[in-house]
């Protein structure tokens, strides 16, 4: 009898794999009865780091996942945190996910899920963990550089198409994450309070659009607590509203060490459990994975009749679900690895998003240098290594010192530390490829820059956050506004030279400078990979025109934003209990929404990013519900502008922001060239979310769209009406 039911399943399985997605639950109904209970509760957990059983018996492979999403990451010992010692796992570094959104280009978007969708698939991996889409609340949280920025438009746009790219690949993403994970400060301990309509409008659209428009096949549980439930099982969030309203049909994979109660995480929405404390960290050796919430708990629960199988049964049909989308999907292919193609995806995609905030004299493009200074340690620090879970051994990483080295050959080119955040250590396996040894003061540091520079036709600052904790770095916020290790007085001193000076700010934070009027060229680079310093000397030397838009604000300080109590960050500590409650009392009025409501001018507004070209724009029309705007290319040079369609509504019942983006498109034009473009004014373009009666709103009256460059560069207005 056993032999047959093992060729049955065979069969089942077999059958599956050759069959298309309206056949899978058919399929799925015959295999689920073939599972013990025993079988069932081992796939709800994980076996090791990284990985979750399958059945042997029937051909159910593991679940593998690899934490991403710029890379994929080393792979780590069974049971412990430490490198495995692997010498064919160096991946390629792709640009951070804020240097993605600064693109404002969804065809990139789509290269980038493709390209690194490839790269997971060769690793043979069956999830990504990543995207991350959670909405950049204040220029504190360590873990900003991984998202999408302040606005949930622009990151439900751009999220879609990786999301698609990944998948195309038959490797699930696991989008993150869900939801109000917005600081790392207290992240296990914070409960966060908002109204609903802040909720709906601004925290959980990408996630939707990820979900109901992207396809996303699994999402990733926050640490943080809502309604003071964990958020990796949470009645509210995961059940009402994701698998409940979204229709959401796939897995829900907790956090690493995201869960802390059996009973909620077998009601609340939990599928998949990992990392829980109690495990390998302390336990590795004694079949700690067996203690798991959803493991012997969850089995001996059951088994005395505390709780039902149907719970179970659903976890595990999601799990199945999965498997038949990835590791058993019909012609699932090899991947690729560390490729000229994937090489070349990067250094597109960190030169698309590169932002030029400032360029007074046209100091850029640098044309016919003789000696070019470059100063600053994060010229040759390497910038794929630390910052969390997405640190990654990269198969080689060029410097900016390298890339400006390599484009400007005929120049001499000179460097100069100027800063330093201390020596170089090994880090996730990686050891630095420069010295950073230092025995100089600080002021020697500058001093010997300034002298460096005398000679020099151009200075290049290569400064900004690296991934050291308190920077731009998972497990803890920044404790500052302006820039460290005293970089303000090396900029202060080399701009006092006379020079031309260039500012190339790399970071995934916005930042202080103090000093802006006395520079002349200011470049943010953010994060960018593998081809970092080759996509930097493409824009500084004008290879490439720079078409990057800022995803976030910029504020001049701190307190010209829209936090500025405790209660809204980092919170106050309940009386008596390990809870920090943090309150979302700015509503809606999030980054750009807050500083164009309330006047306040910021120092580089959100979608702003200058060109090597000018572009002119024709008026805006209205028609029906259809708005149509000439873009021309005036300038000299070929380019791309990202054209944005913001929309006001005049006539409100509620408090609305001044504008918000509802659209945006980028377009290539040669010098002269011009072209009309046409957006679609949707009612979800025009509606807010009622709370009271939990639906989205659509109030006649008058509504006005802009047409601009940036939010503070509005080009072109028209009003209309909506009956």
């Amino acid at each position: 009898m056993r032999k047959v039911l093992i060729l049955l399943a065979t069969l089942v399985l077999a059958a599956a794999c050759s069959t298309k997605a309206p056949d899978i639950e058919k399929k799925i109904d015959e295999l689920l009865p073939q599972l013990t209970l025993e079988e069932k509760i081992a796939m709800v957990h994980a076996q090791s780091k990284f990985s979750s059983p399958g059945v042997p018996r029937l051909g159910i492979p593991e679940i593998w996942c690899t934490d991403g999403p710029h890379g994929i990451r080393p792979e780590v010992a069974w049971d412990q945190w430490k490198q495995a010692g692997w010498t064919n796992d160096s991946c390629t570094a792709y640009p951070a996910l804020t240097c993605l959104s600064a693109t404002w280009d969804t065809e990139l978007s789509r290269l980038y899920g493709e390209s690194i969708g490839e790269e997971a698939l060769y690793r043979n991996k069956t999830v990504l963990l990543g995207p991350g889409v959670n909405i950049y609340r204040h220029p504190f949280g360590g873990r900003n550089f991984e998202y999408m920025g302040e606005d949930p438009y622009l990151s439900s746009k751009m999220v879609v198409p990786y999301v698609q790219g990944v998948q195309s690949n038959d490797v699930a993403v696991c989008v993150k994450h869900f939801a109000l994970n917005n600081d790392e400060i207290h992240r296990h301990t914070v409960n966060v309070n908002l109204d609903d309509r802040t909720l709906y409008e601004i925290y959980l659209p990408a996630f939707k659009a990820a979900v109901q428009e992207g396809g996303a096949w699994t999402v990733m549980g926050a640490y943080n607590l809502y309604n003071n439930q964990h958020l990796c099982h949470n009645e509210r969030i995961l059940m009402d509203i994701l698998k409940g309203e979204w229709g959401f049909d796939g897995v829900v994979i907790s956090d690493w060490g995201g869960c802390h109660d059996t009973d909620e995480a077998v009601r609340y929405g939990l599928d998949l459990e990992y990392g829980t404390w109690t495990d390998g960290l302390t336990m590795g050796a004694t079949n700690a994975y067996d203690n798991y919430f959803l493991a012997k708990p969850y089995l001996d629960g059951i088994k005395s009749g505390k709780y039902g199988t149907e719970e179970l049964d659903d976890k595990v049909r999601r799990l199945l679900r999965l498997q038949f989308r990835t590791n058993l999907a019909e012609g699932r292919g090899h991947g690729r690895f560390v490729c000229p193609d994937h090489s070349a995806a990067a250094r597109k995609i960190a030169a698309g998003g590169i932002v030029l905030l400032k360029n007074d004299s046209n100091v850029l493009p640098i044309k016919g240098a003789r000696k070019i200074l470059v100063v600053g340690e994060n010229a040759v620090k390497m910038l794929t290594v630390g910052g969390g879970s997405s640190s990654l051994k990269a198969k080689y990483e060029i410097s900016p010192l390298d890339g400006i080295k390599a484009r400007f050959a005929d120049a001499e080119v000179v460097f100069e530390r100027g800063y330093s955040s201390g020596p170089a250590r090994e880090q996730d396996g990686v050891s630095a490829k420069f010295d950073l040894s230092e025995d100089r003061t600080p002021a020697r540091m500058v001093a010997d820059a300034v002298a460096a520079s005398q000679d020099a036709d151009y200075i290049i600052v290569v400064g900004g956050l690296n991934k050291n904790k308190n920077q731009d770095c998972e497990g803890a916020d920044r404790t500052e506004y302006g820039l460290p290790y005293g970089q303000d007085e090396l900029i202060e001193a080399l701009a006092a030279t006379g020079k031309k000076l260039v500012y190339v700010n790399i970071s995934g934070n916005a930042v202080a400078m103090p000093w802006i009027d006395k520079v002349p060229a200011v470049v943010q680079a953010w994060f960018l990979g593998s081809e970092a310093g080759s996509a930097i000397a493409d824009v500084l030397s004008g290879d490439v025109n720079p078409s990057g838009k800022l995803p976030f604000t910029f504020p001049v300080e701190m307190s010209d934003g829209p936090i500025f109590n405790e209660e809204q960050y980092p919170g106050i500590q309940r009386e008596g209990e390990n809870i920090i409650d943090e309150y979302y009392s700015e509503g809606v009025f999030v980054g750009y929404r807050w500083y164009d409501t309330k006047n306040v001018k910021p120092l580089f507004a959100f979608g702003h990013g200058l060109s090597y070209t000018s572009f002119e724009y024709g008026e805006a029309s209205v028609k029906g519900r259809k708005l149509s705007v000439s873009v021309k290319n005036s300038g000299k040079v070929a380019g791309a502008e990202v054209v944005q369609l913001y929309i006001s509504d005049t006539e409100a019942s509620v408090a609305r922001p001044a504008k918000e983006l509802k659209g945006f498109k980028k377009v290539f034009l040669q010098p002269g060239e011009s072209a009309k473009l046409t957006f679609d004014i949707t009612d979800e373009a025009l509606s807010f979310f009622d709370a009271d009666a939990h639906k989205w709103v659509l109030e006649p009256g008058e509504f006005v769209a802009h047409v601009g460059s940036a939010s503070d560069d509005i080009r072109t207005s028209v009003k209309f009406n909506v009956k």
